[in-house]
């Protein structure tokens, strides 16, 4: 039932419908479980995580474009180093049993979440009947 259930709650969250804002906003922590499941499953099956990681860099950029003098062919554009913040990826070892731990313990989280939201979604159906 939760297989059912879960996709028709994210299909319903997109739209806009009075009755479909109420289901969505009683449902958001029951989405983000869904997406760290997602992820804990993703990281089982590959093996390692991917973590993501800033940097600042230099990026050679057109810094100033000068104006030609009348008459004038145009003067050659200034460039200068930018510094620019890069969000990037990188593999990162988990342990696999932890992991396996982790998973299980969100997937029962998600399931008291899902039986806690259709109260919810029962008053919103109620509230902005369709």
């Amino acid at each position: 039932m939760r297989r059912i259930l879960l996709p028709a709650l994210v299909i319903l969250a997109a739209c806009g419908t009075p009755q479909e804002q109420c289901i969505n906003r009683g449902t958001r922590d029951l989405r983000v479980m869904e997406k760290l499941i997602a992820e804990t499953e993703a990281n089982i099956a590959r093996g390692y995580a991917i973590e993501e990681y800033t940097v600042t860099v230099p990026v050679w950029q057109l810094c100033r474009a000068p104006a030609p003098a009348p008459g004038q062919p145009a003067p050659p554009p200034h460039y200068c180093f930018e510094r620019e913040t890069q969000t990037r990826t990188r593999p990162k070892a988990i342990d696999l049993n932890a992991e396996s731990a982790k998973l299980q313990s969100l997937l029962d989280r998600r399931d008291q979440m899902a039986r806690a939201a259709e109260p919810v979604i029962a008053q919103c159906k109620a509230q902005y009947p369709e």
